[in-house]
């Protein structure tokens, strides 16, 4: 058998928010109704995604449009065609382009609001004179 990134890309589909507990059996059963399938391979490390191979391009994208969206495994899949780009490539080049390691960097992850100062709420200014404005508007 093949390995999953080198079958036909008009022919593959990804099978995406599988539970953990996806059988091949079942991945089968769903995508065989669409036509002959050549191959399915289940992810096991990180678990959570298939792709499945037709023998014909049409009856791919007809089991992704039908699929999309509906229950197999236990959970509702997201079905489409395979786009022959490693997902997982694709995210380290994101996380490689930031600069950002480890939450240390440039700071272009850090939260914008501005750092709050040491002193305790109750001893800031600007609280002293909103209790005292308060304090005018009670009733003697």
């Amino acid at each position: 058998m093949s390995r999953y990134r080198e079958w036909d890309l008009t022919c593959k589909v990804y099978v995406g928010n599988l539970g953990s507990s996806a059988s091949k059996f079942e991945i089968e059963n769903a995508f065989n109704k669409y036509g002959p399938l050549r191959n399915v391979w289940i992810a096991r490390n990180p678990p959570g995604f298939a792709f499945v191979e037709f023998e014909d391009r049409r009856d791919a994208e007809d089991a992704t449009r039908a699929l999309d969206g509906t229950r197999c495994c236990g959970t509702r899949i997201r079905v489409e065609m395979s786009s022959g780009r490693s997902r997982d490539r694709a995210l380290r080049g994101v996380a490689e382009g930031s600069g950002n390691s480890g939450g240390r960097g440039n700071g272009r992850f850090r939260s914008r609001s501005p750092r709050r100062s040491r002193t305790p709420r109750s001893f800031s200014r600007d609280n002293r004179s909103r209790s005292n404005s308060r304090d005018r508007y009670k009733k003697h």
